[in-house]
């Protein structure tokens, strides 16, 4: 980071002899970002002239994403993980701890250039958290003698490619396996059971095995797949979404990292299924450790065969898999705005319908599953859809791996059958005096001790893959203020719903939490919720509302002891408004006494 080298000539040599194409724009940025950390002017201009679009419109793409930067952020950008579950290990001292020893405030880069702390989104870590980003590589187990080490290897300007390797490892984690963990698939079998049957069986065989997407929607996979396959068109697309931002949810690191080829093998299967030539795996910025270790995985396959030309010495059997990085959006985990940042613009949902299906990528058919699916796809192929009926509920078959953090004894993964119970999880993740589970992250539902008897299934508590677990110890709203600013942060603006009314549930419950609400207030934040719910453009506004709503009805109290007695009061604080001023002008109004009166 921090290169002297001429960003025309970065880019130009980046954009490679055919030019560039528009639709990698975010892909340029994101290489442009991590070699100088930041996207100079230059950078933009000599974009513009290549790909023939207005320099703002290449502005506004670097302005949405978290993880690119119009201005220098020096040669260590650090990011300290916000997820609720690092708080409750500490992180926020952490960071001010680190602050204290760079000599920085957060957020704003020290003037000698050297080095920016910052916050982000959650990173994927709450298993081995606390958690920082560091130049995109990820470091984690934080505590203070690590940070002092970290402390020291910045201001010697030790290269992170330089810093010890304990720093970065990143453990799997699997404390419990079943149908999809318990071994892998040989690299080539799915494939094989599908030339051996053939495409329509072997889509009968998906759609008879009932798999749902894994992702939390649980839209039937057979049918997807099937109706990809009869749209009208001469290029169909396979993008698998590794876009994991949900706050608590690692599943499909872990996946990545250890299963990777039997997910590009469901990839396969399924192009091979819809006849898609050309496949995606969408990888969130947070990931970009696990890239060069993909990037060795696809390259084994196509010497294997099994991507390529003829795959498998099949003629006709054609298609590959290209790597395509996330630059800090939670909202492109949502499908649509997924394929609008492959596309190479923000990543802003798109108005349904048209669906993937028929018009995804570039407009055209796309399947986008997320990793777990297509791994579930693989392993079926191989054993049956019989096999996969074994396990689960009528409506929800097979089992389903969960991200278990927060306070237990053994955080980390555990796949189960669909239909487990909420107890049975808290008891073998060794978790003690547990008030409340949020389940599915911070979309998700929040659950009281009251109701741990229930089912993880889409028939009762559908989920994504996320299991926070919260003690006595804890103070909910804690975690409501958390959600409430992450959702406001995350937002993409689109629609009014959810940027205004994301914005105001941020405000009212940071009223609550400084003791300032009223029983108006928490009223107003059940109408904003309902509205968000009702009326936003997509599953981010409908669900960001989630985690108030929830615990306004599960744990009144937490509101109910905090509210005056008063009526109503306003949201806005004029006077602690002005503390940011007073400190600006180094003056203070209520410090000066009225002068006599004569």
């Amino acid at each position: 980071m921090g290169s002297a080298e001429n960003p025309e000539s970065f880019v130009t040599a980046l954009l490679g002899g055919d030019g560039g194409h528009r639709e990698r724009l975010v892909q340029y940025l994101y290489e442009i970002q991590y070699h100088y950390s930041f996207v100079p002017y230059p950078a933009v201009q000599r974009l513009a002239a290549a790909l023939d679009l207005p320099e703002a419109q290449i502005q506004g793409v670097v302005e949405f994403y978290a993880f690119l930067h119009a201005t220098p952020r020096g040669d260590f950008d650090i990011l300290f993980s916000d997820s609720i579950t690092d708080h409750m290990l500490g992180s926020r001292a952490l960071l001010h701890r680190l602050c204290g020893e760079l000599g920085v405030q957060p957020g704003i880069p020290r003037a000698d250039g050297r080095v920016t702390v910052d916050l982000t989104s959650c990173t994927g870590m709450c298993d081995q958290g606390p958690a920082l980003l560091v130049n995109g590589w990820t470091v984690t187990k934080l505590n203070v003698n690590r940070l002092i080490d970290i402390a020291r290897l910045v201001e010697s300007g030790t290269p992170v490619t330089r810093w010890p390797q304990p720093f970065f490892a990143v453990q799997d984690n699997i404390h419990r396996r079943d149908m999809l963990l318990q071994e892998d698939i040989a690299p080539g079998n799915a494939l094989q059971s599908l030339l051996d049957s053939g495409p329509d069986k072997m889509l009968g065989e998906l759609e008879s095995s009932g798999l749902r997407g894994l992702g939390g929607a649980g839209f039937r996979t057979g049918m997807k797949w099937r109706l990809c396959r009869e749209a009208k068109a001469q290029q169909r697309y396979v993008v698998c979404n590794a876009d994991e931002g949900e706050p608590g949810t690692f599943k499909d690191r872990v996946l990545l990292n250890s299963y990777a080829d039997g997910v590009f093998e469901g990839m396969t299967l399924c192009a091979a299924i819809v006849g898609a030539s050309k496949g995606y795996l969408y990888l969130r910025g947070e990931y970009r450790f696990l890239r060069e270790r993909l990037q060795s995985i696809l390259a084994q396959r196509r010497a294997a065969g099994l991507l390529g030309n003829d795959i498998l010495g099949k003629q006709g059997f054609d298609f590959d898999i290209e790597i395509r990085m996330g630059a800090g959006a939670y909202i492109c985990g949502e499908e649509s705005a997924l394929l609008e940042s492959l596309e190479g613009k923000r990543g802003v949902p798109r108005t349904r319908p048209p669906f993937p299906v028929t018009h995804g990528y570039l407009n055209r058919p796309t399947v986008v599953n997320n990793v777990e699916t297509f791994l579930a796809a693989a392993k079926i192929a191989v054993h049956g859809a019989d096999w996969f009926r074994a396990k689960g509920t009528e409506q929800s078959t097979g089992s389903k791996l969960m991200s278990i953090s927060g306070d237990c004894s053994r955080p980390g993964i555990y796949e189960y059958p669909f239909g487990v119970s909420i107890d049975q999880i808290l008891s073998d993740c060794d978790a003690q005096d547990t008030q409340a589970v949020q389940i599915s992250g911070a979309a998700g539902t929040t659950v009281p001790r009251s109701e741990f008897g229930r089912t993880l299934a889409f028939e009762d508590v559908s989920t994504g893959g996320a299991f926070m677990i919260f003690n006595r110890d804890r103070d909910m709203l804690d975690m409501v203020q958390n959600f409430a600013a992450f959702f406001r942060h995350e937002s993409c603006g689109f629609c009014t719903p959810c940027r205004v009314g994301g914005a105001l549930l941020k405000d009212l419950v940071d009223k609550v939490h400084a003791g300032r609400a009223t029983a108006y207030d928490l009223q107003e934040m059940r109408n904003i919720g309902s509205l968000m719910r009702e009326a936003s453009q997509c599953g981010l506004g409908h669900t960001a509302p989630n985690p108030v709503l929830d615990t306004l009805q599960q744990f009144p109290d937490i509101y109910q002891r905090r509210i005056m007695c008063t009526e109503t009061e306003p949201s806005f604080d004029l006077d602690t408004a002005l503390d940011e001023a007073r400190a600006i002008a180094g003056r203070d109004h209520r410090d000066v006494q009225p002068k006599a009166t004569p």
